[in-house]
């Protein structure tokens, strides 16, 4: 169930570092990642400085560009490709306005993206943008052939989701890149839900852009995020949402041109989150020393057992059980999902819910012991579960 690290399973080796386990069972990482000691302190750091210094102008540009190399190094990316931003919304929102919508008007985009992501692309029809969703297959999966009934030669964009936050469902997203591209639209590719709990190579998936944030499995905090902007297919992509850090030069101070970065920084915008950007250093640095494969590993292995468990209690599982089809959240569908949430609270229980259903993530840090305490409370609170008809009491 665990993958092996040392002399104990990867949860016990470091756990320590999470205080949260001290008093709570935490599975809520599709939420925010439990908060670690090294993030705890790279918050002390940032206001250490501010006391000793005030000031800390150059070094601040020094972190941002550690932030954008960790990120990096998580996408296997050249840092170059990375602009680092206040948020997924803020990256995407500077992609938008980069497109012009004439001859190629159309986003294709699915019903199970974030809010944000349909929300940014919707309020592009007021520049002529026409927005296309892609439905759902009755398990909570997008077939490729949906996407081949409406990609064309209109398509601008194809923008998806690599994990759905509603219910885990995880998309193939080469084949939908591949169809995308063979009809000469670019590809953003939303890994908020899987980015530090699903390795990801974008040069092996061939997107042209990706974004996400520090907040869930990175280990990181609110207010930064991230924007990669594959170099080889999207030079000419030119937002007009910009601003001071997007400046080819940030320190030539110029107010009577516009000149943005040749590289992903044009993406960027004023100031950077810098407290954010301390504590997604920090994070970033500690998933990538504990290991996203490992953790793949170590998370699918507890996500059998519990969607296992579940279905044997005759509850209902909307995440497909096919690892290769699913991420690291499950969601589990309930009568009164808030309630059960409550519930779950009050066992000391940390989970969360979207659309009637519970969301369990676990990450690096869960162990077995903690899969069995939650699945000892779903089996006393199993009156609000959705049963499966022939589990229901006569």
């Amino acid at each position: 169930m665990s993958s092996v690290t040392g002399g104990g399973t990867l949860a016990e080796t470091i756990r320590h570092r999470f205080p949260i386990f001290e008093n709570r069972v935490y599975l809520n990482s599709c939420s925010q990642g439990a908060l670690s000691d090294a993030v705890r302190a790279a918050y002390g750091d940032y206001l250490a400085g501010l006391e000793a210094e005030g000031s800390l102008w150059s070094h601040w540009v020094e972190r941002s560009e550690q932030a954008r190399s960790a990120f990096a190094r998580v996408l296997h990316a050249d840092p170059n490709s990375i602009a680092v931003t206040a948020s997924a919304s803020a990256g995407v929102s500077a992609l938008a306005s980069a497109l012009d919508f004439g001859e190629r008007d159309t986003v294709v985009t699915t019903e199970l993206e974030f809010p944000t992501i349909g929300q940014i692309w919707h309020a592009q029809e007021r520049r002529g943008a026409r927005v296309v969703h892609v439905s759902a297959e009755g398990d909570n999966t997008l077939s490729l052939d949906r996407f081949a009934e409406v990609i064309d030669e209109r398509t601008a964009i194809v923008s998806i989701t690599h994990v759905c936050y509603l219910n885990g469902s995880l998309l193939d997203v080469e084949a939908i890149t591949r169809l995308a591209h063979e009809r000469g639209a670019l590809v953003l590719l939303d890994t908020y839900q899987s980015v530090g709990a699903v390795p990801i190579d974008v040069g092996a998936l061939g997107v042209d852009f990706v974004t996400g944030g520090a907040l869930k499995y990175l280990l990181g905090s609110p207010g930064i995020g991230f924007l990669y902007a594959n170099p080889a297919t999207t030079a000419d992509v030119v937002p007009t949402s910009t601003g001071w850090f997007a400046d080819e030069d940030i320190f030539a101070m110029r107010v009577d041109r516009y000149r943005p970065a040749a590289n992903a920084r044009r993406f960027e915008a004023g100031t950077p989150p810098i407290p954010s950007v301390y504590a997604a250093i920090a994070g970033v640095e500690l998933m990538l020393e504990i290991g996203i494969e490992a953790t793949a590993a170590h998370v699918r292995g507890l996500n059998d057992r519990l969607i296992d468990e579940v279905v044997a209690m005759g509850g209902v599982v909307a995440t497909p059980k096919d690892p290769a089809r699913r991420g690291p959240m499950v969601a589990i569908a309930s009568t009164d999902v808030e309630q059960l949430v409550a519930r779950l609270e009050n066992d000391g229980i940390v989970t969360s819910s979207r659309a009637g259903n519970l969301r369990v993530s676990p990450h690096c840090y869960n162990t077995a012991g903690d899969l069995e305490t939650l699945l000892a409370a779903l089996h006393a609170h199993r009156d609000l579960l959705r049963l499966t008809p022939a589990s229901r009491p006569a």
